[in-house]
């Protein structure tokens, strides 16, 4: 198995283990996905019983998108354009707010080949948390290193959606466990 169907295998398995435990505590979950464009979502309804979970998926891949529906306010996209701390947070703040969930994650960032900057090169990815509690947002760099026949693009997509859910199973876990 290369890395690759490593990074598929689990994100499978961090799927079912977030469904499982939504399901068990009565947690709706909502994603906000931009450079990820839609893996977050299928990968959580991917799993049989996902719709007693799953309340809201959205592409939100324009920066209209991310204002006018996810409330994304115009000073955050101006200031720190969309690929920031502060638009991740208000995107995830945004999807559990329009889905009445109780969790939500989101995804912004550079997976490539284009679109890199100096101070974010491709492979920056800012990922954001948020509950009824509040939200985080932190920025992550991914290499992009080749992955065999995959492009650097589908590589940086997939460890994005990896670490989304795996940061959304840990907030799972250490508050509902």
């Amino acid at each position: 198995m290369n890395d690759y169907e490593m990074i598929l295998e689990n994100i499978s398995t961090l799927s079912r283990d977030i469904i499982k435990l939504c399901a068990d505590n009565g947690l709706k979950v909502s994603a906000a996905e931009s450079c990820t464009g839609g893996m977050i979502s299928a990968a959580l309804t991917s799993v049989a019983g996902s719709s007693a979970v799953i309340e809201l998926g959205i592409c939100a891949y324009s920066n209209r998108i991310k204002r006018e529906v996810l409330g994304v306010s115009e000073e955050t996209l101006r200031e720190h354009t969309e690929y920031s701390v502060r638009c991740a947070e208000e995107m995830a703040r945004g999807a559990t707010r329009l889905a009445g969930a109780d969790l939500g994650v989101s995804t912004s960032g550079i997976a490539g080949p284009s679109g890199a900057t100096d101070s974010d090169p491709v492979g920056t990815v800012y990922i954001g948390y948020a509950d009824r509690d509040g939200s985080f947002a932190a920025r992550y760099l991914f290499k992009d290193t080749p992955c065999g026949s995959r492009s650097v693009r589908d590589y940086i997509r997939a460890l994005s959606t990896e670490k989304a859910l795996g940061i959304l199973k840990l907030k799972i876990e250490n508050k509902y466990r």
